[in-house]
This record gives structure tokens, sequence and C-alpha cells, in this order.
């Protein structure tokens, strides 16, 4: 068994599907799943942490990170066809069965993959990774007006959630003390947005997407009543994006799932590795 994290690329139709690997293929698969604006990268501390009990695998979704990125008019940016990019991601590189780390974007990205093919997830672990409105913090309300009316004077106050600033923030916001948090992580999801239409992906396709996303919470929802998967948390108290009600909240569907508030903000992978990694061993 190697703890080397290896960097490959898969071909997903016309698409480069960047992931690390690491772990022994034969141990219990999980499949880490990043947030906006940025990439298997945040998961680089906890990756080590989990490949003695798992075969650990992170990819870049299309359009971020080291992934192939089409413009808009070559692939379309919507929740439902990046979770179909990275279900056929697992059937290529030989994944049957597998645990499912949500976080943030990769909520709506695994809950998709999940509840189309129920029979192949091991388990679901939750990083702030939503599914009931009750998780969305009062930082919604713009996003809310922006998707009632997508006008200028409504994308505009959303820009700054991927400035330099907005992007640094968050892996900040929450922390005590802020100096635990590295700056490597925040940089590189700066660099990623300095890119060419990368702010278009982000904000005028995926953000506005994510509309259809809370709509499909219910549907989400009905999946984890019927097939019950083993379903562990772990969410910063103080999330700025989606607050600690929306872990709990998990409860009323799987009476059985462990919900874990601790210290800390929204990218507790960065931030608190260690008890991430100890949440995502309950799964076994």
């Amino acid at each position: 068994m190697s703890l080397i994290v290896h960097h490959r690329m898969a071909k997903v139709d016309n698409l480069d599907i960047f992931y690390r690997e690491a772990g022994n293929p034969s141990l219990p698969a999980i499949i880490l799943l990043h947030g906006h604006a940025s990439s298997s990268h945040t998961f680089r501390d906890l990756i080590p942490l989990i490949a003695d009990q798992f075969y650990v695998v992170a990819p870049d979704y299309p359009g971020f990170g080291n992934s192939s990125r089409p413009t808009p008019n070559e692939y379309k940016y919507t929740f439902v066809n990046i979770a179909d990019t990275i279900d056929k991601f697992t059937e290529i590189i030989g994944l049957k069965k597998f645990a499912v780390y949500l976080f943030d974007f990769g909520a709506p990205v695994g809950l998709l993959v999940a509840s189309k093919n129920p029979e192949r997830i091991t388990g679901i672990f939750s990083q702030s990774g939503n599914a009931y409105d009750e998780g969305l913090s009062p930082a919604f309300a713009g996003i809310y007006k922006f998707w009632a009316d997508p006008s200028p004077a409504n994308r505009e106050p959303l820009k700054h959630m991927f400035s330099p600033e907005g992007l640094a923030g968050a892996y900040t916001l929450g922390v005590e003390p802020a100096s635990r948090v590295a700056p490597e992580g925040a940089n590189l999801d700066i660099y990623y947005m300095s890119r060419e239409g990368a702010l278009q992906i982000q904000l005028d396709h995926l953000l506005k997407n994510y509309k259809n996303v809370v709509k499909s919470y219910p549907q989400w929802q009905a999946y984890l009543r019927q097939h019950k998967p083993k379903f562990v948390a772990v969410w910063g108290k103080s999330d700025p994006f989606f607050i600690p009600p929306g872990a709990e909240a998990f409860k009323r569907d799987l009476p059985d799932a462990d919900v874990s508030i601790i210290e800390g903000g929204h990218f507790l992978n960065d931030s608190n590795p260690q008890a991430i990694a100890a949440g995502i061993k309950k799964l076994l």
C-alpha cells in the first residue's frame, strides 16, 4: 500500500479530467468533490490522512483546476452536466462502488451521481455539502435577487465572491486564529479565477444554475429517505455560506446520521484536516 499521491488525466468524452489518486485500489473507495472556484488541490492535506484506509480519488470538474476548460459554447456548464461528466469519469477509471464527499458545489454534483446510481454508493460524507433550505446562510440574499433578476445591477455585487479578496476571505472567515490557514489554497483559486472566461463560467452559468440545485433539494431528500446511505457530516460552526442548521436537517431524512458541528469556517478540509479525516473514517 502506498500513500503517494498520483496526479493523472482521464479522457471523458472530449475532455481531459485531471484527478489526484492515492491509496490501494483494493481499499474502500471515496471520491472527493470540491467547491466553487476551486479544485482538488483543496484536499491536498486531507488525502494523505485517509489514504491508509481508503482508495482516494479527487477530480477537477470541467472548467476548474487542471481539467479541460471548454467555452460555454462548447460545454454546457450546469450541475446536471458536470455530474454526468463525473459519473462517466468514475466508470472510466473503474470505480464500482464508492463513498462520496460533498463540499460546497460538490454537493449537487455528488447527490446527482448518488441518486442516479444508489446501488454504487457506500456512504456520504458532507462538509458544508448542503441539501436543505435551512443550510442557506443570509449571504444567499443577494444570490436570490440575482436568480429572480439577473440584471447587471444584481450581478455586480456577486463579483466580489470571485475577487481575490472574496476568495481569500472564504478561507479565513470563522477561523480562529486565521494564521492556521495557509495562503496557497486561496492563491491558487485566485489564479484560476484570473483566467479568461473563468468569471463567466462561475457566475453567469454555475451560480445562476444553482437556482435549480435548490429546487432539486426535495428530490435528493427523497433519495436519502428511500436508500438510507450511511451518512456522516462535519460542518464549521461559523461557515459564512452553509450554516449548521443545514447539517442538522439531514437527520430528518436520515435519523442515524452522524452530524458534528465544530469550530471553524467553510474550508474545514484546509483548516481542520485531522477532524475531517476522523469523520470520513466513520464511514468504515
